[in-house]
């Protein structure tokens, strides 16, 4: 056992000033991830400081309609919401289809987002890992690609990052509010994790002691044609990671003859080595008719950049389908033909 120090933080500010003393150090806050990595040996802070106490476990309405939801409000809690179930039922979907009842319980939105982007080999110290040791190579090259990345990859990582919930957030325009040493800071969802280019190892673009403390969801839409939901496709129905899983929100023109798209926000898990916003979706959406030929052309457009590795190349053909799927779905489209259901 290797030895570390413990403290428990009172306050956000402490916690940080606690972190940014030691360059080893880490925030514990469910523990889901970490402490298994401390089992497993491929993490070894010096000192791990507690978030437990602070009083960031609150779900509240901002002044224009959106929420403010505490980096320690745990997964369970936050799906459970009524608010969250009746204006954003796509992220309330993405917590229940992640992991199992009782580590949702457990986890934490903070921690959710902060979790490790990881694979079969980084959670085994006896294979080659750029992300746990780098430099020392990637074992998924040429190995188990199942469940590995298909966009935005390099050739010093294909993991894929595990999160549903961020799948979820990074349509919904999430922000995320940060505390550093040098202050409060936002930033877009979207713009949290990395891709892995050369350094893998870091997961997202904050510096050592930023703390999440808090993520804000925009006012909802409350057009009467504008749906959203999430959509995860696995090797089980419960507690295992997305193969592709879609989140995505539609907003139709209620006054066109015809079904027609004002804007689609999609984004992409299972995928890439951060939740991947479909922008080129997006754009060829925007205006289109609500058919299926208008998905179809969307998602083959937004997989031409994709770059599969031998023995995940299904995933390509997996990702246009689901998108598909999941557009014709919101925008209401028949199964037999591209004229919407009644409703």
């Amino acid at each position: 056992m290797r030895p570390f120090d413990y403290v428990r933080a009172d306050d956000p500010a402490g916690a940080v000033a606690a972190i940014a003393e030691r360059p080893g150090a880490a925030y514990l806050a469910g523990g889901t991830n970490l402490v298994d990595h401390l089992k497993l040996g491929i993490t070894a802070p010096d000192l791990l400081v507690d978030l437990g106490r602070l009083d960031l476990a609150d779900i509240e309405e901002l002044p224009d309609g959106g929420l403010r939801v505490g980096a320690m409000v745990r997964n369970s809690d936050l799906a459970a919401d009524p608010r969250v179930r009746r204006d954003h039922p796509m992220l309330s979907r993405a917590l229940l289809s992640g992991a199992s009842g009782q580590l949702r319980n457990a986890a934490t939105t903070g921690g959710n987002l902060l979790q490790r982007t990881r694979c079969v080999y980084f959670q085994d110290p006896t294979t080659p890992c750029n992300k746990r040791a780098p430099g020392s190579g990637c074992s998924a090259l040429g190995g188990y690609t199942r469940y590995h990345a298909i966009l935005g990859a390099s050739d010093a990582c294909i993991a894929t990052h595990p999160s549903d919930m961020a799948v979820a957030l990074a349509a919904l325009d999430a922000t995320v509010v940060v505390l550093g040493s040098d202050g409060e800071k936002r930033l877009p969802l979207t713009t949290l994790h990395r891709l892995p280019g050369d350094e893998p190892e870091r997961d997202t673009v904050l510096e050592h002691g930023d703390l999440i403390t808090a993520v804000e969801l925009p006012p909802p839409d409350r057009a009467a044609r504008t749906r959203s939901t999430y959509r995860k496709i696995r090797d089980r129905a419960s507690y295992a990671f997305a193969l592709v899983s879609v989140a995505a929100v539609l907003e139709l023109d209620p006054d066109a003859a015809r079904p027609t798209i004002l804007s689609a926000r999609i984004a992409l898990g299972g995928v890439a080595h951060a939740p991947w916003r479909a922008r080129r979706a997006e754009q060829l959406l925007a205006g289109a008719p609500a058919t299926r030929e208008s998905f179809r052309r969307a998602a083959a457009a937004e997989l031409e950049q994709a770059r599969p590795v031998a023995g995940n190349e299904f995933k390509v053909t997996m990702a246009q389908g689901v998108m598909v799927s999941v557009l014709a779905e919101l925008a209401g489209l028949d199964e037999e033909n591209e004229e919407p259901r009644d409703e």
